[in-house]
């Protein structure tokens, strides 16, 4: 990693792998929870731009709407921005012109605002004392209340994003350091964030008090790293140093690293979510091995819900290693029931209605062979409709299977989240609508039995108070304005048309 020839033939080996090899198949539809976001930063290399790349390519799973990178060279900004993958976005021509040392970088899934190219992040400004960027990863739940205060004191936006409210907040703050502005403004923010902010000569990273979001440190050399996860870390062969602590902030400069912890002391509730569905397997978050804790949901629920059966399957794909948790311990045999589609993209044309359940089938199929007289063991990270989850069933029932036993890695989802997965209102929720026998008869299955609150804390080692389990049991760790779904569903009165090239 240390020629510039050796990240371009990095770079031009993961174009050649194509769009299929970053979108891992996320069904887009509103059956699904929606990964939100992903950061990235460089301090001290000489090619900042290329190494954010690849750092955003490793993060594609956690947003894949757009992209953006933001470069320093010598205090000035220059930026990219794009609706769609990163491998879409920074085409070669694009990445060349993003010339400098320092970086940051952000893949976006919109939990609040609309898709737009103005919502694409990192967000950059021009203000009084300069330019500056910002990325985020959360969702911040005052967010329409900071707004309103800012607009009636004349503020403009320009997005729709949660997001700029931060930025707004840094330019008119009074400190005299940019770290000390970046504090004052998230200082006055409730929820979720794990922030990379730049004014070109320095790069903030900061992490709520109560680290909802992961945020490492990595280092390449000299060279100071960021990032969501451990694999992007990876993808660069960065050293994975430590991760950025709940309430702290970070700030790379030319004199090295800085450390300070300024906000009120709280107890961390990191976000469970992440072990059950958004973090990459082969990351390792808040201390564990994402890989290590989905298997130990999988044991877990082979010894809470054991049934006799031929196979045992995943839902692909971050149900995979609960399915082979379950099957080591069960001692049922692991077997690829559905095969799913890796060249679908984020759309495609549907025919009217001569194909019924057409958007399944174009990403999922069974494999005849494989299930035909089975007694199936199906395992599935989570159920939030339930519209998806009966039509594969349908689909393992017309290939042949004799049984199907639903095994659900998390517990019934009774609530939306407020801090950056992207869920329906609660009266969506199947789980809040049914009791779990009243599922079992809806999705036609034989049996379905759901992981338990205290299973899911076993397989984390950690212990309830150590997370935030508000979508499982209302119990959400920050106070929620009461029009909060108003706000964050009716987001009209800020949504304008956009009419710019999204290229």
């Amino acid at each position: 990693m240390s020629t510039s020839r050796s990240l371009d033939e990095r770079i031009a080996r993961i174009r050649s792998l194509g769009v299929e090899a970053v979108y891992r198949g996320r069904d887009r539809s509103e059956d699904h929870l929606h990964d939100e976001c992903g950061v990235f930063g460089v301090f001290g290399h000489p090619e900042a731009a290329k190494l954010t790349y690849l750092g955003l390519y490793a993060l594609q799973h956690r947003g894949q709407e757009g992209a953006g990178i933001v470069c320093s060279d010598e205090g000035q900004l220059n930026v990219h921005r794009g609706v769609g993958l990163v491998s879409d976005v920074f085409k070669p021509h694009k990445l060349a012109r993003l010339s400098g040392n320092r970086a940051i970088g952000h893949v976006r899934y919109s939990t609040f605002g609309t898709s737009i190219l103005k919502n694409v992040q990192p967000l950059v400004v021009d203000y009084a004392r300069g330019s500056m960027a910002v990325g985020h990863n959360g969702n911040l739940v005052n967010a329409s209340r900071l707004r309103e205060e800012l607009e009636e004191s004349g503020a403009l936006f320009q997005s729709t994003t949660d997001s700029e409210v931060i930025i707004q907040l840094i330019a008119r703050a009074k400190e005299e350091r940019f770290s000390d502005c970046v504090v004052h403004a998230l200082k006055q923010v409730v929820g979720a964030y794990s922030v990379l902010a730049t004014n070109g000569e320095e790069i903030v990273a900061v992490r709520d008090p109560l680290g909802f979001r992961p945020l490492w440190i990595g280092k390449l050399g000299n060279t100071h790293i960021f990032a969501s996860e451990t694999c992007a870390l990876d993808i660069i062969d960065a050293e994975w140093v430590r991760e950025v602590e709940p309430g702290e902030v970070v700030v790379a400069s030319s004199a090295g690293l800085e450390s300070f912890h300024p906000f009120e002391p709280a107890s961390p509730r990191p976000c469970m979510f992440e072990f059950v569905y958004v973090a990459r397997p082969d990351s390792v978050i808040f201390g564990r091995s994402v890989d290590e804790v989905r298997k130990g949901l999988g044991r877990n629920l082979a010894r809470l819900a054991p049934v006799e059966g031929d196979m045992v399957m995943a839902v692909p794909d971050s149900s995979n290693q609960v399915a082979l948790g379950y099957s080591h311990e069960s001692g049922i045999p692991f077997d690829m029931g559905l095969i799913r589609n890796h060249y679908v993209g984020r759309t495609f044309i549907e025919p009217d209605q001569s194909i019924r359940d057409f958007g399944v089938k174009i990403k999922l199929n069974p494999s005849r062979s494989v299930i035909e007289g089975k007694r199936i063991v199906v395992i599935d990270d989570s159920i939030v409709r339930g519209t998806t989850c009966k039509k594969i069933v349908k689909m393992l029932r017309k290939y042949g299977a004799k049984e199907i036993h639903f095994r659900v890695s998390c517990p019934p989802i009774i609530n939306s989240c407020h801090y950056g997965i992207d869920t329906p209102r609660r009266e969506k929720l199947i789980s809040y609508q049914m009791t779990a026998e009243e599922i079992r008869r809806e999705l036609g299955v034989d049996t379905l039995v759901f992981q338990t609150i205290e299973g899911m804390l076993d397989a984390t080692g950690y212990g309830a108070s150590q997370f935030c389990l508000g979508c499982f049991n209302n119990d959400y760790p920050t106070p929620l304005p009461s029009d909060f779904n108003s706000c964050r569903q009716n987001t009209s009165r800020y949504v304008e048309t956009s009419t710019e090239l999204l290229i």
